[in-house]
């Protein structure tokens, strides 16, 4: 029997660690035949040029998709997306995969799904049915309906996506693959490496021994003109609270010149002799960071779901966030200083949670290769209604 062909489109840092494990248990499958494709941010060093990762990693990559048009604003999304498109539609034609795979929300994910469904490649969507504050929530469930395959991260998000008339014979709770790679992260005594020596980045170098903090805020689409207001009440809680922080760049999204401006400009204001910048640092080496942190602050996804496996206690700040399903872990804020400070300290008084397995136990990547390997190909849709 010929292996199938699976082409896995990764266009942004996170969704490297998204989908890692996913990549490793198709290129170990023996029916299944790895594509990779690495595409817009995830090429670019300025947001942590996850490819070198992804090649230190030993994964070949089949196609590279340089999309990303600057400007990080709402016009500069639509484009990129639009590029992305004419792109991956010559990429699929030359390696003719037997099914795409697509990862989560971003807008650059909308690209992939679109180009599949047109060349009638059936399409694989990770990370459905869940709810978010922004363009995230048209994208994620604009994809579910262009998605032949669902593998959702947990038993709420199945039930929306089939609410949205989606046949359950193609709905699967295989939890989230980055559940995977933090699994052996909760059997870490002590972090195992020197964040600034294996990583540089700019910044104080506050010891870390005592405890720290890790930052990770993202600017939101539609509030993008707000996003250096934004991350200034953040800048400024973290300052006054004098806690050593290890903080992270913002994605390529629509008012990210907005946060790095708001960054850069406190810096040159205020000393900030606690806090670390970095851009990027590999999947697992991240998880053991915040493993072994006092908490996350900020509104990632990673919040949300690593975290609450890991019980790692989250300030989660706006409305990126809004609705989605959150573990014991997180407490919700909006972008004023002293409720931020309020609820880093209310952490640090009451320490880490237990885990909670909302998103999966860490088996994901084996469940969908094996999925992908055995589900009938089909690119017609059969809604239930």
């Amino acid at each position: 029997m010929s292996k199938r062909k699976i082409a896995v489109v990764i266009t942004a840092r996170p969704s490297y660690s998204r989908v890692k494990s996913v990549l490793q248990a198709i290129k170990n499958h023996p029916n299944l035949e790895l594509q990779l494709i690495v595409a817009a941010s995830a090429l670019l060093d300025r947001y942590g040029s996850a490819v070198n990762y992804i090649e230190k990693d030993g994964f070949p990559i089949a196609a590279k998709v340089f999309n990303v048009l600057e400007g990080e604003n709402l016009t500069a999304a639509a484009k990129t997306t639009g590029i992305g498109i004419l792109e991956l539609s010559t990429v699929f034609d030359n390696l003719s995969p037997d099914i795409v795979v697509t990862v989560a929300d971003r807008f650059e994910t909308m690209a992939t799904a679109i180009s599949a469904s047109y060349m009638n490649i059936p399409l694989a969507h990770l990370q459905g049915g869940e709810v978010t504050g922004n363009i995230d929530e048209k994208v994620r469930h604009a994809i579910t309906k262009l998605a032949d395959y669902h593998f959702v991260a947990s038993e709420d998000a199945k039930a929306r996506v089939l609410k949205l008339g989606e046949d359950s014979a193609v709905v699967f709770n295989t939890g989230c693959p980055s559940i995977d790679l933090a699994v052996p992260v909760k059997e870490s005594k002590q972090l195992s490496f020197d964040p600034y020596d294996k990583y540089g980045g700019v910044g104080a170098k506050p010891p870390l021994a005592n405890g720290f903090l890790v930052v990770m805020q993202h600017p939101v689409t539609h509030e993008y003109a707000l996003s250096r207001k934004q991350i200034e009440a953040t800048l400024h809680a973290v300052n006054d609270l004098k806690i050593p922080t290890l903080w992270f760049w913002p994605n390529v999204d629509a008012g990210a010149d907005g946060t790095s401006t708001g960054i850069r400009s406190f810096r040159e204001r205020y000393p900030l002799e606690q806090v670390h910048f970095f851009k990027n640092m590999e999947g697992e080496d991240f998880l053991e960071l915040l493993y072994h942190s006092k908490g996350l602050v900020g509104n990632s996804s990673v919040g949300i779901r690593e975290s609450a496996f890991l019980g790692v206690p989250v300030v989660n700040i706006g409305s990126r966030q809004h609705r989605r399903q959150r573990g014991q872990n997180v407490l919700d804020v909006g972008y004023e200083k002293e409720a931020i400070k309020r609820a880093i300290q209310n952490h640090l008084q009451n320490g880490s949670f237990t885990g909670s397995n909302i998103y999966g136990t860490g088996d994901s990547g084996a469940k969908i290769a094996d999925l992908l390997a055995e589900l009938p190909l089909q690119f017609h849709k059969t809604i239930v209604y």
